[in-house]
């Protein structure tokens, strides 16, 4: 068992080495602790009410320059200072609207589309006659498109179970720190559903359109603990309208949870874990990936490793089927272009 495991291992080892090696090789890293990322991102604004407004509008400022200093102004200048400045937005807590499978925190910037693929190979104890999982693909492409700053919207398509789905995403509280108006943590609203349209196992049967629709909802409580690590809960309530027996229940609660360390200036290793307690019932496993992440400008590699065959919320949530104990895991990636479509007024 142990041998069979470590070939793979060895394997897939090699093929992330030689990846990394080549992609850094033409990639420009730049030297600031936090680059940077205008595609994700409103552009600061000076609206006290915009949720990516970067300036203290409350401080008053002194637009005149003079050419000496006197007593006089050297008063001025004392009384307008600001002794409670008002709080800084928190950016960055993730780099990615993705942790790996889960949403995270952040929104795509108003007026800017992000195509997403997320792309998982087979199980790597396949072997060398299936190449260790490579000769297996499982695909989603997606949509996302920022409305507000605090409102997107998204939809994509994925081969597994031939299914459709689509979600909205509304940023409540984000994170402020600093001064007046501090807030400790980030709190997203998530509503999605999934339809499958995979052909029926059985025609014959009477079957119903409302069969083939899963539903989701889940809050993303996300805190930026320093600028090197981020972590993020996710309370999920799953209902599927068809299950496969009486013994199944059609409404799932599970807790999801994420992190992010940061280890160079565009490059942070993530993870999430799904615990579904229910899931002995299901005869599922609970969901587990792990990953790196790599953003150059407008764009974002996400390399992972994940028990999770499927790639939307019903599938990895109430139909994770792999354990990492036996190799039966997966290798893939997840890759964002940024688009802006709409310039910020």
């Amino acid at each position: 068992m142990k041998n069979r495991f470590l070939s793979p291992c060895l394997f897939l080892g090699l093929f992330l080495n030689l990846f990394l090696s080549l992609f850094l090789a033409g990639s420009t890293f730049a030297r600031d602790a936090e680059p940077s990322n205008q595609d994700l991102h409103s552009k600061p604004s000076n609206d006290p009410n915009d949720p990516n407004s970067l300036t203290d509008t409350n401080s008053p400022t002194d637009t005149n320059s003079p050419t000496d200093t006197n007593t006089t102004d050297l008063l001025t200048d004392l009384l307008l200072v600001d002794e409670n400045p008002a709080a800084q937005p928190v950016a960055y807590t993730f780099k990615s609207t993705r942790v790996i499978n889960t949403h995270s925190i952040e929104n795509v910037a108003a007026g800017v589309l992000d195509f997403r693929i997320m792309h998982r190979f087979g199980a790597i104890n396949g072997g060398w006659y299936e190449l260790w999982g490579l000769d297996q693909a499982s695909m989603r492409m997606s949509l996302d498109y920022g409305i507000t700053p605090r409102l997107m919207v998204g939809g994509g398509r994925s081969n597994v179970g031939k299914s459709y789905d689509g979600f909205v995403k509304y940023k409540i509280i984000r994170q402020r720190e600093g001064g007046r108006g501090a807030k400790p943590i980030s709190l997203s609203y998530v509503a999605g559903t999934i339809l499958s349209a995979q052909r029926w196992a059985d025609p014959e049967r009477k079957n119903y359109f409302s069969s083939r629709l899963s539903y989701y909802h889940q809050l993303l409580l996300a805190k930026k603990i320093s600028a090197d690590l981020s972590l993020q809960v996710t309370p999920t309530l799953l209902h599927r309208n068809l299950v496969s027996g009486p013994e199944i229940p059609n409404t799932l609660m599970a807790i999801g949870t994420g992190g992010r360390i940061k280890v160079g200036p565009r490059v942070s290793l993530n993870a999430d874990y799904i615990w579904v307690p229910k899931a002995e019932v299901l005869g599922t496993r609970n969901s587990l990936s792990l990953g790196v992440d790599i953003e150059t400008g407008g764009h974002v590699f996400q390399l992972h490793l994940t028990n999770s065959r499927g790639l939307n919320e019903a599938q990895f949530i109430a139909d994770t089927r792999g354990n990492w104990n036996d190799g039966s895991i997966y290798f893939g990636f997840n890759l964002s272009r940024v688009f802006t479509v709409r310039e910020p007024r």
